[in-house]
């Protein structure tokens, strides 16, 4: 099968015209791409539902959707984004609201983050006989009914009736899967690696092929608000953590309550046996920027983190080991509070710049989402982009500063991918709150990651302002129909090419989008649960 890649070929270099973003310059790299920015957000209002505009050199495909039947159905569920729990009299999952039943729909799954792998020998499926290909692109499901979750393969190289493959609905000891977030590849070990945002529920590792076996892992992981999972050319696993803090002084200033983990196996791929890690960063004086810090409003230690040319000391300390600690799940955030480390405001998700050695490690935080909030201009409320820099993935030490502070036109920044070496994307998780607050619905944007921020002639360029699809604005304006989110989410933001082996680790090779090899998903969250395939209209290398 024949995938449709358009790149663009344009380099980078020389004066750019308005709106227009390359990564140019002496640094720049024949892989970077070009693009003009879409000069706005889509607006929200009542019964609005926009399309998605995007820079004009890009299209985006729909590779699934909600809608896309599952090969193997189950009783859970039968559909790549909808649940089985509210079902119409031919017994299909009631997908929007009818005459007959006008205030309840089936649960909207919300599929998540996309990892997308080739596999030459191909992997099985549910059909025995039939030849799935080599391209694949697995996701953990964040909504379910009952908190139920469950995973799903999109069979790229497909047809219609072998497009979506359920993994898996159960570990390995026969429990129910709780509702997953992140996912990665882990290619020591051949898993995948699921992270559950609940620090209550585990953290799981799976076989690819069909059906997966799901193992918990959290007995050495540990449990957490988990979301972003990352690998190193070392063999570490880098996770962050998403978990809102309370609220401050009655305020929409949350207290940072998030942390950065790694996990440093005994060898690389043991899942079962390893160190935890939590990254403390120190302030002036020298002093860990704790937990216990940061009660108070515009603390001193959070404002200077949130400053644009002031640099801190990093290390990492260790809070579980299992020669000493034992395999028993346990609590991340607790024994990071313990030790001191230190907090962020809600760090959804990471990447390692690529080509860097693994030694640049960019995160963000998705801040307090809402235009009141006391901390927004100071202490990191509108979020921001933190750069841990190392001087190799398993260093003890390093130094953190933030890259970017957001604003009220660039907030809630959750998931990330590097287009090229020098161009790191972030898409928006506002919220419908903030959505109405300042009347626009997400964007995704596109950095620079060798420019200066601090300078407000300096602004990231919009690539994608995502729309509404009518189902996701029925539900924002019912209240989800008590089981549903509202407006879409831009989330899975991916770029890879596929490479499943050890010396390949995403991030050890820059991106080059005007290579076959190299594809660009995302996914249109809640509503009707869209995956995208993202490509540039021309330009291609065959």
């Amino acid at each position: 099968m024949k995938r449709r890649r358009h790149l663009l070929a344009l380099l980078a270099g020389g004066a750019l015209a308005a709106g227009a973003l390359a990564v140019s310059g002496a640094a720049a790299a024949p892989d970077s791409p070009t693009l003009t920015g879409v000069p706005n957000a889509n607006t929200r209002s009542d019964g609005y539902a926009p399309a998605s505009k995007l820079s004009p050199q890009l299209t985006q495909t729909v590779v699934a959707q909600g809608s896309t039947a599952l090969e193997n159905p189950s009783a859970l569920t039968s559909y790549y984004g909808y649940d089985n729990d509210v079902l119409n009299a031919f017994g299909q999952p009631q997908m929007v609201p009818t005459p007959s039943n006008p205030t309840h729909e089936a649960h909207k799954t919300e599929p998540d983050k996309n990892t997308y792998l080739v596999f030459k020998r191909g992997l099985d499926g549910a059909d025995s006989g039939y030849d799935y290909g080599a391209h694949f692109l697995f996701q953990g499901h964040e909504g379910g009914a009952g908190g139920a979750g469950y995973i799903t393969r999109v069979n790229l190289d497909a047809d219609a009736d072998h497009r979506v493959t359920l993994l898996a609905t159960i570990d390995d000891e026969g429990r129910p899967l709780a509702t997953i977030d992140g996912s990665e590849w882990e290619p020591w070990s051949k898993r995948l690696l699921f992270t559950t945002e609940n620090a209550s529920a585990p953290t799981y590792a799976a076989t690819p092929d069909y059906p997966s076996t799901v193992t918990d892992v959290s007995g050495a992981l540990g449990r957490g608000g988990y979301e972003g999972i990352q690998d190193d050319s070392d063999g570490n696993i880098w996770i962050v953590e998403d978990i809102g803090g309370s609220g401050k002084s009655g305020t929409a200033a949350k207290r940072p309550n998030s942390f950065v983990y790694r996990y440093v196996p005994k060898h690389p791929g043991d899942l079962q046996h390893g160190r935890l890690q939590a990254l403390q960063a120190r302030n002036e004086a020298g002093e860990p920027i704790t937990f216990a810090g940061e009660a108070a409003l515009n603390n001193p230690d959070q404002v200077a983190l949130h400053t644009y040319g002031r640099s801190f000391e990093t290390r990492w300390v260790t809070i579980h080991d299992t020669a000493v600690d034992g395999n028993a799940p346990f609590n991340a955030n607790e024994l990071a509070k313990a030790a001191n480390a230190t907090p962020f405001k809600r760090p959804e998700n990471s990447a390692f710049q690529p080509g860097s050695g693994f030694r640049r490690f960019f995160f963000d935080e998705t801040g307090d989402t809402n235009t009141t909030s006391p901390e927004n201009e100071t202490a990191g409320g509108w979020g921001s982009i933190m750069v841990l820099s190392q001087k190799g993935p398993s260093a003890g030490a390093g130094t953190l500063r933030m890259f970017y502070k957001g604003d009220e036109g660039h907030s809630g920044l959750d998931n990330v991918a590097f287009l090229s070496r020098d161009s790191i994307s972030f898409g928006e998780d506002a919220g419908d709150g903030l959505h109405g607050q300042r009347n626009a619905l997400d964007s995704a944007f596109v950095w620079n990651v060798d420019r200066d921020y601090s300078n407000p002639a300096n602004q990231p360029l919009r690539w994608l302002a995502e729309g509404r699809d009518p189902s996701a604005t029925l539900d924002a304006a019912n209240g989800g129909f008590g089981s549903n989110e509202g407006d879409n989410e831009i989330t899975g933001l991916y770029v890879s090419d596929g490479a499943t082996g050890a010396d390949d680790v995403l991030g050890s090779e820059a991106p080059n989008l005007r290579n076959d090899r190299w594809r660009w998903f995302y996914t249109q969250q809640h509503g009707d649960n869209r995956t995208y395939e993202v490509s540039l209209e021309n330009g291609h290398d065959d």
